[in-house]
């Protein structure tokens, strides 16, 4: 039986993928630590630490299809170490090759270093599925470059943009937070091997040498002293999956909101037989967008977990860094169901021109104002203009009537203007502004992204 909505048979779909599953299932975290096991060994056996015979064995044994799983669980009980797991292993190597294991390490080296290995395979999920969501927003960058649809503030309607536009800020935006992921890389995927308290005393002679070495077969940085309380690399890595899932949230609550039936521009992906209500039929619920706003919300509110474990004791707190365990794999799996899902709906969006088209023209011409200023304030002057151009606006949306009405009963207006250039000013085509232009350089910024 299932013990958490990720792993469950019938929730498991809403919370969790199968290959994020596998990068955090109970045989990949005791791979890890075994490869942990075997870097060390494999380092100090090349440079005389251990027997080079003893080492070998170790490598060769270091595989989680052979160690008795279970009984490290029930070790557990008694051991919240290391010390479960060496001792499973040390049963299935021969020759006494299990003494020479975890030679001058520490449990924290192994569990840390482990964690950073699950952490990195995880990134690398993330960072692919965030650069295909990338990809499907830049592809709605240049469909609808010009296509015109309601700019909103405070969400009211603006003036026009295009949603090319909108998609543009979209992908800027989580560039941004690639950049930021990509960069990161050096500090948080470095390893751990420094003792007791983290000063190599097991290790006098070559303990700088193992760790260099150890980490150079693992692909790991080296890190400058021990972090066994330093936990602002654990901190980075969940703060940057927070940012990432603040800038897909807002992506996803966008197109949820323009889901809404009075404005209907967009909509997550429909296929015949996607059900949205047991009793009302006619249904199209956003439901896979509630389900990644779900997911995203859950990442933001994991990060000040591990933050808060930043505050630790002394050269070692097992209290502090335990809440980890659980903190960052949720993270990673939440985090990566909510990319999974966002890459089907960017790449399978329902986009409504027409009703984009509509949308333009349903505060009939108040959302021009500014327009129509600007027009007046070379005739007339900036101020005077504001004025004129509020009062024929608050009469239009008072009376719910059409503002070029209005505009034509006024004298200045009458006395400056023409109606051919009223209807000009009026209409929402003409006052892009510079919304294409912006398309075009978010576009060359990413060319790399549009490259099939």
């Amino acid at each position: 039986m299932s013990a958490t909505v990720i792993d469950s048979q019938i929730h498991g779909f809403l919370f969790g993928t199968e290959e994020m599953n596998a990068v955090f299932s109970e045989k990949a975290w005791v791979q890890k630590w075994l490869d942990t096991e075997a870097a060390l060994a494999q380092a100090q056996g090349e440079l005389g630490v251990i027997p080079k015979e003893k080492a070998d064995i170790i490598v060769k044994y270091a595989k989680a299809d052979l160690i008795d799983i279970p009984s490290i669980g029930e070790g557990y009980k008694s051991s919240i170490t290391i010390v479960p797991l060496l001792n499973a292993f040390k049963k299935i190597l021969p020759e006494h090759a299990g003494e020479y294991v975890h030679w001058g390490a520490t449990s924290q080296d192994i569990v840390d270093t482990g964690m950073v290995l699950l952490e990195r395979d995880a990134y690398d999920i993330i960072l692919r599925d965030a650069k295909a969501c990338l990809k499907a927003i830049l592809k709605l960058v240049k469909k609808y470059r010009d296509t015109p649809e309601a700019g909103r503030t405070h969400v009211v309607h603006a003036i026009p943009i295009t949603f090319g536009y909108k998609a543009a800020v979209w992908a800027d935006e989580l560039g941004r937070q690639i950049e930021r992921f990509e960069g990161m890389k050096k500090r948080v995927f470095v390893g751990e091997m420094a003792g007791a308290v983290g000063t190599l005393a097991s290790q006098p002679e070559k303990g700088l040498e193992t760790q260099q070495r150890m980490f150079e077969i693992l692909g790991l940085e080296v890190p400058t002293i021990a972090w066994h309380v330093a936990r602002d690399n654990q901190a980075e890595f969940t703060s940057m999956l927070a940012l990432l899932a603040g800038t897909l949230g807002r992506i996803a609550h966008e197109i949820f909101t323009l889901q809404r039936t009075e404005i209907l521009e967009l909509e997550e992906p429909f296929f015949m037989g996607k059900v949205g209500s047991s009793t009302m039929p006619h249904k199209r619920n956003p439901a896979v967008l509630e389900n990644v706003l779900a997911l995203l919300r859950n990442v933001r509110g994991i990060a000040p977990t591990v933050v808060e474990s930043m505050v630790s004791e002394n050269e070692r707190d097992w209290g502090c860094f335990i809440s980890e365990w659980e903190a960052i794999p949720r993270a990673c799996e939440l985090m990566a169901t909510a990319l999974h899902k966002t890459k089907y709906i960017l790449e399978n969006l329902i986009v409504y021109e027409k009703h984009m088209e509509r949308n333009l023209f349903v505060q009939k011409g108040l959302m021009m104002s500014e327009c129509v200023m600007m027009h007046l304030a070379r005739k007339l002057g900036r101020l005077t203009s504001h004025h004129i151009v509020y009062n024929a606006c608050m009469e239009a949306y008072e009376k719910e009537i059409p503002l070029k009405d209005v505009l034509m009963k006024t004298k200045e207006v009458e006395d400056a203007f023409t109606e051919e250039e009223v209807d000009y000013m009026l209409d929402p085509h003409n006052y892009l502004g510079l919304a294409p232009v912006f398309c075009d350089r978010v576009l060359a910024k990413y060319t790399a992204y549009t490259e099939d």
